[in-house]
């Protein structure tokens, strides 16, 4: 079992022995923290802009894995933080285990996935090719097509390889073994991860399809460690670099944005997050000891006699 969570599912629990599913729980947290605040369900609901039927399946537990931005905009009507309405099941056991701060005054680091912590997929469409017979630029000019929605979760990965297979004219197609098998880690990258994870919150945000950063942690493809939050764009609804996914991704740092640092390959990701206020740091897969080094370099701790 991985240490990693996303924070848009929350996982049943079931009622079995007197336990509640986490839905209940968070309907019950909800419940007391309205009437706390003395408002009634009416009330809060043209305060939040949430139907009633929304907010009443949701004290009832009747909604699985409510919308993040549901629940984090009925926090902010109740002068809660979005952790604390959830009950802290979004991040992993030791999210609130004390951190420390660089001495650029970081205290959050989120990583990229495709292209930081692994190598690019390029060689799962060489290997695909070679398999079906297609060509290359064929089957990529179909994979491109369909990965932002899938990546998006608007499509299944079901559908998703049966579209792509139609498209290139082959019967069947199961992109997840192509491309675990085409991904190779990141070494210096791993060794930073395992490191900053000792010193401070860090977190996973990624472009990704549905299923896959579990499966990539199980083959020992991703550092297995206590993030704090794993933003999967395939369980939040959005990929970067809409704006949507950082409004999300900040809100469970539990740090100012000016604290948080976000490395990615991709500039236009980077542009994106600077946006939010955060710190950023341009991963080069060609040169990763270089990059990995600038990186940590940027972490320096602001503590003595750690290095």
């Amino acid at each position: 079992m991985t240490k990693t969570s996303t924070i848009i599912l929350m996982n049943e629990v079931g009622v079995m022995g007197g336990q509640q599913s986490s839905e209940q729980a968070l309907g019950e947290r909800l419940q007391s923290a309205r009437k706390a605040a003395g408002l009634t369900q009416q009330q809060l609901c043209q305060k939040s802009g949430l139907s009633y039927s929304t907010l009443a399946k949701i004290e009832r537990g009747a909604i699985k894995a409510p919308s993040v931005f549901t629940i984090q905009s009925i926090a902010g009507v109740l002068g809660m933080t979005l952790g604390e309405l959830m009950g802290e099941s979004i991040g992993s056991s030791d999210s609130s285990t004390v951190k420390y701060r660089s001495k650029s005054g970081i205290r959050f680091v989120y990583f990229d996935i495709n292209g930081c912590l692994v190598r690019f997929f390029h060689r799962a469409f060489t290997r695909l090719a070679e398999d079906s017979g297609v060509s290359a630029d064929l089957i990529e000019t179909a994979f491109w097509h369909y990965n932002d929605a899938v990546c998006r979760g608007d499509m299944s990965l079901e559908a998703f390889n049966t579209a792509v297979a139609t498209d290139i004219g082959i019967a069947n197609l199961d992109w997840k073994s192509y491309y675990l098998e085409a991904i190779d880690p990141i070494l210096e990258m791993h060794e930073l991860v395992t490191w900053a994870a000792k010193y401070y919150k860090v977190g996973l945000l990624s472009n990704i399809m549905p299923g896959f950063i579990d499966e990539m942690i199980s083959h020992g493809l991703l550092p297995d460690e206590p993030y704090t939050a794993v933003i999967d764009s395939s369980q939040v609804g959005y990929i970067k670099p809409e704006a949507n996914i950082y409004e999300i991704a900040q809100a469970l740092t539990g740090c100012e944005p000016e604290e948080v640092l976000f490395v990615d390959d991709s500039r236009t990701n980077l542009v994106a997050g600077q946006r939010f206020g955060w710190r950023v740091l341009w991963f080069d897969d060609y040169h990763p000891e270089e990059s990995a080094t600038r990186v940590r370099s940027s972490l320096e701790l602001d503590i003595p006699d750690v290095a």
